[in-house]
């Protein structure tokens, strides 16, 4: 029975954010309360302190530039792939026939 991955509303993650950033708020204790794992409760938190999510509310957490510069990734990892192949496939046919 495969596994389904749950998904968090924005606005979810911004709590949950903002209840680890109250003083003397434990990390162990809200993800615990929330029913989520330390790790995705940290991961929030280490994309909030990088600028990856914006913490304003009614707005998306990814930044415009965090995704724009994910698009280009995959962009250039397909591109790098389809130039490999490629490279490839010239090799194979300039090969002499011998």
């Amino acid at each position: 029975m495969p596994r389904t991955r749950r998904t968090f509303t924005d606005e979810f993650k911004r709590e949950a954010v903002k209840l680890v950033k109250q003083p003397g708020a434990m990390v162990t204790h809200i993800a615990r309360d929330l029913g989520i794992e330390q790790s995705v409760l940290r991961r929030w938190v280490s994309q909030e302190q990088d600028g990856v999510m914006d913490m304003r509310a009614n707005k998306p957490l990814r930044s415009e530039s965090a995704s724009e510069l994910e698009g280009l990734q995959r962009e250039l990892r397909r591109v790098t792939t389809e130039r490999d192949i490629l490279k490839k496939a010239l090799g194979y046919f300039a090969r002499d026939p011998q």
